[in-house]
C-alpha cells in the first residue's frame, strides 16, 4: 500500500537489528523520495550491510522456481498445448 507522506524512524528495532529488508519495506511504502521525512539520523552501515543469508537463499530459491516455471510454460507453448 502506498502512503502519501511517510515519516521514518530508521533506528534499530528493540530486538535484532535494522536490515536492508526492513529499509526496503519502509521506503517502498512512500510515493517517492519527496514525500519521505526521516525522524532522526541513522547508522549508514545499515545501507551497506549484506543481506541476511536466509533472505538471500529464499530469493535464490524463488528465482530458480521462476526459471523452472517459465521453462515449463515455454515447453507447453512449443508443443502447441494451449492453456485455455
Amino acid at each position: 500500500q502506498t502512503i502519501p507522506a511517510v515519516i521514518l524512524d530508521l533506528a534499530p528495532p528493540p530486538t535484532g537489528k535494522l536490515s536492508l529488508f526492513n529499509l526496503y519495506v519502509a521506503l517502498s511504502r512512500s510515493s517517492g523520495r519527496e514525500t519521505i521525512r526521516l525522524l532522526r539520523d541513522f547508522d549508514e552501515k545499515a545501507l551497506t550491510s549484506p543481506h541476511l543469508p536466509k533472505l538471500t537463499a529464499e530469493d535464490d530459491r524463488l528465482s530458480r522456481m521462476n526459471e523452472a516455471t517459465f521453462s515449463w510454460w515455454q515447453t507447453l507453448k512449443d508443443a502447441g498445448i494451449n492453456s485455455h
